[in-house]
């Protein structure tokens, strides 16, 4: 366990604050006052020049249990710092410690538990420990954990999972959802005069929701899906799908759901077997893959995401305090806190966490862009549409900056 608190290293950062505000960019500013419909304002701190040499981390304390404390308020990040996924985990850990210091709150204590050892054994901790709401877990199989133990406390669940059937009851999923990232696409499309889909999803959960929220995408837009296949990753599997959307039907738009990596190996298939001139299409795991701006064959492709002009302003802060990229998932654990500060302007220390404020039909805003919590608990995201360049994306569509639009 481990506690971040701005207030008790202010000291220590005061200098590399100043340094941080010397590289402050009009481009970032400008960004960020696109964002202030929402409820929730993106921090006015700016990505710093790079520096000579790797700053050294300076990572939160250490400490024995939690002070006494009347003042703050209380909040648990529960994600994995040990273990297979302790990357993504601390790279998530250290996002929060930089919104801890860009927003300068004195309201919110964020202390972390390694969930790797054990989810239930870490919620058991934070909870004993006073905290009153929990940000994390990272992973779907730990949020179903997490719930029932953190509901019986009436404590509050943020998980940065993007599976929605662990949302309710108290959990909230504030990953980013595949079927909004298909919808998007898919109504994108619609508008550019597509109307006949094919899709290729891989076999497993992920491919299955795929498949399905392509089904009522379609049908929501008023086109057709003239074929769906499924694979299972390797080449022989990929060729045969391929060949069976030959053979039912011709499509002028293609969704092959899968990662980056995958899309770069079928697409060529594609072009040679019935897809020519077909437009591709993929999912939000399109976002994180650079390297699909480096295929010729995967050129004019549109896939929908959440923006990444501002995280690239997080990225650069983050290399410059801890000498090394984050992990794209980071950016959940800045808007987190994001939020958290946002809602702790009106949350009164020792009380329980304002779940209804969750629910605000406004939504928040931050480095991913505008969000909101419906109903089921599901992140509603707005998101953009890219387009594959010659060695880049480029924005053919962009996110809404709140939910009025």
């Amino acid at each position: 366990m481990t506690e971040t608190d701005a207030a008790r290293q202010a000291p220590r950062q005061a200098h590399m604050f100043a340094a941080l505000k010397r590289g402050v960019r009009i481009a970032f500013a400008a960004s960020a006052l696109t964002l202030a419909a929402c409820q929730s304002i993106v921090p006015k701190g700016q990505a710093p020049t790079a520096p000579t040499a790797p700053a050294r981390p300076t990572g939160p304390d250490v400490v024995q249990g939690l002070p006494t404390d009347t003042a703050r308020h209380r909040v648990a990040l529960l994600v994995p710092t040990t273990g297979p996924n302790a990357g993504v985990g601390q790279s998530i850990a250290n996002a929060t410690t930089l919104a801890l210091m860009d927003t300068k709150t004195d309201k919110v204590r964020i202390t972390t538990y390694d969930t790797a050892p054990g989810a239930a054994a870490a919620a058991s901790r934070a909870l004993a420990d006073g905290n009153r709401l929990i940000l994390g877990p990272l992973l779907a199989e730990d949020a179903r954990i997490v719930g029932p133990i953190a509901a019986r406390a009436n404590v509050p669940v943020i998980s940065f999972s993007n599976d929605a059937s662990i949302a309710g009851e108290g959990v909230y999923a504030m990953g980013y959802n595949p079927s909004q990232s298909i919808e998007r696409v898919v109504s994108f499309a619609r508008e550019k005069g597509l109307s006949r889909f094919g899709a290729l999803v891989p076999r497993g959960v992920y491919g299955e929701r795929s498949g399905n929220a392509l089904l009522r995408a379609v049908e929501q837009a008023g086109g057709t899906v003239v074929s769906m296949q499924t694979f299972d990753r390797s080449p022989a599997s990929i060729t045969a799908a391929v060949k069976k959307l030959q053979a039912s039907s011709s499509y002028d738009a293609l969704l092959i759901a899968d990662s980056g990596r995958v899309a770069i190996q079928i697409a060529p298939i594609v072009r040679k077997n019935g897809g020519a001139s077909a437009r591709l299409l993929g999912t939000e795991l399109w976002n994180a893959d650079t390297s699909l701006a480096a295929s010729p064959v995967l050129r004019g492709a549109w896939f929908a995401s959440v923006s990444d002009g501002l995280y690239r302003q997080l990225a650069n802060k983050y290399r410059a305090r801890y000498g090394t990229a984050p992990f794209r998932l980071s950016s959940l654990g800045y808007d987190s806190v994001l939020l958290t500060v946002r809602i702790a302007q009106d949350w009164r220390p020792g009380t329980p966490f304002p779940v209804a404020r969750l629910r605000d039909a406004g939504g928040f805003s931050g480095i991913d862009g505008a969000f909101r919590f419906g109903r089921s608990g599901v992140a509603e995201r707005a998101l953009e549409v890219n387009e594959v360049g010659a060695g880049a994306f480029s924005v053919v569509d962009p996110a809404p900056r709140g939910f009025g639009e």
